[in-house]
């Protein structure tokens, strides 16, 4: 991981995975970063009931020598954060503050990418035979919105609503097929499912999700895992895609790039089905 990564997206990438323990400890990080910033280790430990070696082991996990480096990277993190602006009062006031929290948790959506893993999956797409987007639940229409975008740059990608259509399909591939299987939890039954079948067919599987480890990235062969904003709250109580959703269209960009001549002439052919279903607007 690079040293730019905030260390709420670290923690949040690699929460699933931890102890207990670990977890406490992550937990009081990113709820009140401010608050532990002034801490001890000591009295991270004693605050939530745990032992200074698991503060420890949390900080090792998050991929730090001890907790005075992430304690460090905290306060640097929280010094380049965007200071939002005051809350307005009406529904539209709220509204704003809303997309202006997004906005800022948008910035660090890509930071545990790197530059190979993105330029492998790219490629992976382009060169499939058949590209199968497989998702269920709150993720379903970021894979039918990335199937969509790249069937319109020439990509073809197919998508199922079904789940067992979606595994139907997915072990009807072959080892020149793709599978993309978008997940945030990296833990939906139906789309892990998917997944072994692809697998089980000799395709590659390659993840959209949310966790650095989880039963999704250890079926895929290639894991796009992108860094959620806010606190764990405000996952259990929003659970926004919206970072999947922005990530699959650049990645479509991405795509259509390395297919310069395919997806030009995709386009003009999209354009002109749009045209004819423009109804006059007198």
């Amino acid at each position: 991981m690079s040293a730019e990564i905030p260390v709420t997206a670290r923690i949040a990438a690699v929460r699933n995975s931890l102890q207990p323990s670990e977890r406490r400890v992550a937990d009081l990080i990113v709820d009140d970063p401010d608050a532990v910033i002034e801490l001890t280790a000591q009295q991270i430990a004693d605050r939530v009931g745990v032992g200074r070696s698991s503060v420890v082991r949390a900080c090792q996990t998050f991929g730090y020598r001890g907790y005075p480096q992430l304690r460090v990277a905290l306060a640097a993190e929280r010094g380049r954060r965007v200071v939002p602006p005051v809350a307005q009062d009406g529904v539209l006031g709220g509204i704003r503050s809303a997309i202006d929290r997004i906005a800022d948790d948008l910035r660090a959506a890509t930071s545990l990418l790197d530059a190979d893993g993105v330029d492998a999956a790219v490629d992976a797409v382009v060169g499939a035979r058949r590209l199968l987007v497989v998702a269920s639940g709150l993720s379903a229409p970021v894979a039918t919105d990335l199937a969509m975008r790249l069937t319109a740059v020439g990509r073809p990608a197919e998508t199922l609503g079904d789940p067992i259509g979606q595994q139907i399909a997915a072990r009807h591939l072959s080892p020149d097929d793709v599978c993309v299987v978008v997940s945030g939890s990296g833990a939906n039954e139906a789309s892990l499912r998917a997944a072994t079948a692809a697998r089980a067919a000799g395709a590659r599987v390659i993840a959209l999700t949310s966790f650095v480890a989880s039963p999704l990235t250890e079926r895929a062969d290639l894991s796009l895992v992108l860094a959620s904003g806010g606190t764990f709250r405000d996952e259990l109580e929003h659970t926004s895609r919206i970072a999947h959703a922005v990530f699959a269209e650049a990645f479509v960009d991405a795509v259509a790039r390395a297919r310069a001549g395919v997806a030009d002439l995709a386009r003009e052919r999209v354009l002109e089905i749009l045209s004819d279903n423009l109804g006059d607007a007198g």
